[in-house]
């Protein structure tokens, strides 16, 4: 593709990067992915870095939970409201000088957190049910109704397949907006999956230790390559910063409503289709 094709295509330009976004409905459970792979495939140049967010691939395994068949045990309703809500709201959350708007956040969860913390007790056990937020990469914001989205199944994989359809020498990367986390030259992170290279499946201990680290953005689940970490991450965050720039933007429950106009346990594929959605983004060394 040459440049003056390039003009015709909607792109941004990041540092030394041409970032070229796929947009698309929104994908359901048990789609294929054509809707990524056909535009991809006849955009995409060797070399070219292809970045999945991790929801439509898990919605589109049909890796969804309903929370509301779950029925909050002692614990989760102590996790949700002394742990979360109050000593991470009030106490340890300032005190380790985590996010305002998590922190805003945690002061006002909603009663189905309660079934959400049995969720991940369950699913992922205490090591990331301790977590006060965002635990063990479970999307509350891109489902319907009272339904979740789990990490995707075997991202690597995925990620493998999705370059063998595409058919040239490219690199495909399916991410994750949760951290990964450097302390004394060693990545790692909270979520229970990531590439090789990154500490994963540290939950709520990595959640803590990564307080007290630098905090190195997006974290790649799985990549069609094997990639050194630095470049992993530096594309991931790319991928990112566009997806921050875009309106429709859902990161947490909280922004649903202002996006779609309605309550997150009352939202319909229907809603959900109907704002334009960016799951990929084609990225290009300029």
């Amino acid at each position: 593709m040459t440049d003056k094709e390039l003009t015709n295509i909607k792109h941004v330009i990041n540092g030394d990067y041409i970032v070229i976004p796929i947009e698309t409905g929104y994908i359901k459970p048990n789609d294929n992915l054509d809707v990524i792979i056909k535009p991809a495939k006849e955009l995409m140049k060797d070399n070219d870095y292809l970045v999945i967010a991790e929801t439509p691939i898990s919605v589109s395994q049909n890796r969804l939970v309903d929370e509301s068949k779950y029925t909050p045990s002692i614990t989760a309703k102590f996790l949700t409201t002394v742990w979360s809500k109050y000593l991470w709201g009030y106490i340890l959350g300032p005190a380790l000088g985590i996010k305002e708007r998590t922190i805003k956040n945690l002061r006002k969860l909603p009663e189905e957190t309660k079934a959400h913390k049995e969720v991940v007790l369950q699913l992922y056990g205490l090591k990331h049910a301790l977590k006060p937020a965002s635990e063990a990469g479970i999307d509350l914001s891109n489902a319907p109704g009272t339904y979740v989205s789990l990490l995707p199944d075997n991202p690597e994989n995925v990620a493998k397949e999705i370059k063998k359809e595409i058919g040239k020498d490219v690199c495909v990367m399916i991410i994750d907006t949760d951290a990964t986390y450097m302390k004394n030259g060693k990545y790692f992170t909270g979520l229970p999956i990531a590439i090789d290279g990154i500490d994963a499946d540290n939950g709520f201990f990595g959640y803590v230790k990564g307080q007290l680290s630098e905090n190195m953005g997006s974290t790649p689940l799985g990549c069609s390559e094997k990639m050194d970490v630095e470049t992993a991450l530096k594309i991931a965050n790319i991928a990112e910063d566009y997806q921050k720039s875009l309106s429709t933007e859902m990161k947490t429950i909280h922004s649903v409503k202002a996006v779609l106009g309605t309550e997150v346990d009352e939202v319909t594929i229907e809603d959900l289709d109907s704002i334009t959605h960016t799951p990929a983004v084609i990225i290009r060394k300029i």
